[in-house]
């Protein structure tokens, strides 16, 4: 089954201290099934692998070998995602309080009819209060 995919869970399944069952269980998924992304998490993505290179969490070797990952996994991105980022995108950050980035992939999984894979607790909330499965 296909499902959205957002940034905290992708960076979690690469960083030891982060993994889990469930990280290991989306990375699982991925290996069959498509999972869906809006245009920022790219991002989103490489934001959060600077900041752990920054921080000395990861070397550029491990950072490079991580978006080489990435690129070979069946993962694609929805390019409707910036046409509803002033309508259906806003008005989920507005009712749920949840960053304009949260809420689109929020809007994506609701759309899409399918699960949400998240660590983000406000978004996995608001995700099962508009009936989105969490993974």
């Amino acid at each position: 089954m296909s499902f959205v995919l957002d940034a905290s869970m992708t960076v979690a399944c690469y960083f030891e201290d982060e993994r889990s069952e469930l990280t290991d269980r989306v990375l699982e998924r991925l290996m069959d099934p498509q999972a869906f992304v809006p245009v920022i998490w790219r991002l989103e993505v490489a934001n959060s692998l600077r900041t752990a290179l920054r921080r000395n969490r990861i070397n550029r070797a491990y950072r490079a070998a991580i978006f080489e990952s990435l690129s070979a996994l069946p993962i694609l991105v929805d390019p409707d995602t910036a046409d509803l980022a002033w309508s259906s995108t806003l008005d989920l950050s507005d009712h749920y309080d949840l960053t304009i980035y949260d809420a689109a992939y929020l809007e994506l999984a609701a759309r899409m009819g399918i699960p949400l894979a998240s660590l983000d607790s406000d978004l996995r909330a608001a995700a099962r209060a508009v009936d989105v499965e969490v993974l």
